[in-house]
């Protein structure tokens, strides 16, 4: 969580000599400078022109100019026409010819200046080089110190805008803030060292001890808070709120970060957007990253991930498009492409829809209402193809379920190969899975027809069970009539028997009585 810059390779005036030292030769220069020719009478009083001095060599030069006031050696010294000017100091405003409204306040304050307007400067050596530049207000000892041209500069502190040329709407306060500025415009640096490096970057805001301490070139950076991205060079459009956000960044662009340590790491990667405490704190090259939540994705590295949530993807590490909703939504080391919503599982609803998903990632569910559909005709024999089907069960390959948990269902190049409708593909237009809603509508349709089928063959055997039991009936009322038929026949030979057998007894009575009558033999004579 930190680099391994140093205190003096972030301030490179102390790597070699002290800016007292810099400054104290400057000084000596100007003192040995040809613009030291005559001294000058000494001036003690009012001047024409309502103007006043007091000094060596204070407002000597005067022809038009009025209301200026001059105090210390040599002050406003070359002034010709400039107006309502004010110098407190050793050769402060010493070079103004014809510039107005000047207030310098310090040895060699505004000492260039010749032609600038409304520039304040308060300390020694501040604003020192301007020549003709406007706008300025510097407080502090060497403040925009080499700012020429540059105009609409404000720096209170110790150093503040110090190499600025020509850099226009800086605003630098604090130690050393905005220091290296040369031509960079409209920054803002508030806090020691802020946007130190910068040079040529623009449009930048700074505010906290070091923040944007490293940048040079970056654009439209805003860092608030301790060494808040600390080390951009020439990212862009980044932004960091919070003590060491962003600390590490380097070139990455369009970055968001808010929080301790979020996006602590990063360096090159862009477009990323950390909210909370460490989130995505290791993340160093990757993009469009979204943590939303203290610790949330602190451990990937990984891009086109979303953490929402507490701890949401702390788990995350190389893995890409992943999503994580939920506090402690914690996820799988190395994923990638998986989705995780906290409180779904488990939950009834009585009353709802189921929800699909297309090979676009879109959510939605599927309309029923007429209103919704055009082309309505019966399904028919469409349905069919269901019968050319071949339900399966398998296991899911381990790097998708390493349980192994048996399953059942189809497999959708099979159902392809049946109906290219009934199969849903990816992104890519590969097979990807089987659209089992509309399986169902079809299952639907067939178990209707062969309910259809089976009440007409039930009305059928209905039918043929009356007929059967009518012909039973019959059969069985023939039968009690032939019954009767043959037992009256049966009853009628039943008699005649009886009156054959009487006849019969009644013949053999006679035979037997003929037989014991006497026999008489006749003889002839």
């Amino acid at each position: 969580m930190r680099n391994s810059m140093t205190r003096s390779s972030l301030r490179p005036i102390t790597s070699h000599y002290s800016l007292l030292t810099v400054l104290l030769l400057l000084l000596v220069c100007f003192g040995l400078s040809p613009m030291v020719q005559a001294v000058g009478p000494d001036t003690d009083g009012t001047i024409p022109g309502a103007n006043n001095g007091e000094g060596i060599g204070v407002l000597i030069n005067r022809t038009a100019g009025v209301w200026n006031t001059g105090t210390g050696f040599q002050a406003l010294n070359h002034l010709t026409g400039g107006n309502q000017n004010t110098a407190t100091g050793l050769r402060a405003l010493n070079s103004d010819t014809n510039g107005g409204y000047n207030t310098a306040t310090g040895v060699y304050s505004l000492f260039r200046n010749t032609s600038g307007f409304f520039n304040s400067a308060t300390g020694a050596y501040a604003l020192a080089n301007n020549t003709i530049a406007s706008y300025n207000t510097a407080n502090g000892y060497g403040a925009l110190y080499f700012n020429t041209e540059g105009e609409e500069n404000t720096a209170t502190g110790f150093g503040a805008l110090y190499k600025n040329t020509t850099g226009i709407e800086n605003t630098a306060i604090g130690l050393q803030a905005l220091f290296s500025n040369t031509t960079g415009n409209q920054n803002t640096a508030t806090g020691l060292q802020a946007l130190y490096s910068n040079t040529t970057g623009a449009s930048n805001t700074a505010n906290g001890w070091e923040a944007l301490v490293s940048n040079s070139t970056g654009n439209q950076n805003t860092a608030s808070g301790y060494r808040a991205l600390l080390g951009n060079i020439d990212g862009n459009d980044n932004t960091a709120t919070g003590a060491d956000a962003l600390f590490s960044n380097t070139s990455g662009d369009q970055n968001t970060a808010t929080g301790f340590g979020a996006l602590v790491s990063n360096s090159t990667g862009d477009y990323n957007t950390a909210t909370g405490y460490q989130a995505l704190a290791a993340n160093t090259a990757g993009f469009r990253n979204t943590a939303i939540g203290r610790s949330a994705l602190i451990s990937t590295t990984g891009s086109n991930n979303v953490a929402l949530g507490d701890g949401a993807g702390f788990n995350a590490t190389t893995g890409s498009n992943n999503v994580y909703i939920g506090a402690d939504v914690v996820g799988v080391a190395g994923e990638t492409s998986a989705c995780y919503i906290k409180s779904i599982f488990g939950q009834t609803s009585v009353n709802g829809i189921p929800v699909l998903i297309n090979s676009d990632r879109k959510l939605g569910t599927t309309t029923s209402s007429k209103r919704f559909k055009e082309d309505i005709k019966p399904m028919d024999k469409a349905s069919e193809a269901l019968l050319a089907l071949k339900p399966v069960t398998f296991r899911y390959k381990k790097q998708i379920d390493p349980q192994g948990i048996p399953q059942f269902g189809l497999v959708a190049e099979d159902v392809e190969a049946v109906n290219p409708d009934l199969v849903v593909r990816d992104e890519n237009g590969e097979i990807y899975s089987v659209r089992y809603d509309q399986v169902n509508a079809m299952l639907l349709n067939e178990f209707l027809k062969a309910h259809r089928k089976m009440e007409g063959q039930e009305a059928t055997i209905v039918e043929l069970k009356s007929t059967v039991a009518q012909q039973r009936k019959d059969f069985e009322t023939t039968v009690t009539q032939q019954q009767q038929s043959f037992q009256s026949k049966f009853a009628e030979q039943q008699r005649q028997i009886q009156a054959l057998a009487s006849e019969l007894q009644k013949v053999n009575a006679r035979i037997e009585t003929s037989k014991s009558v006497p026999q008489i033999v006749v003889n002839s004579p």
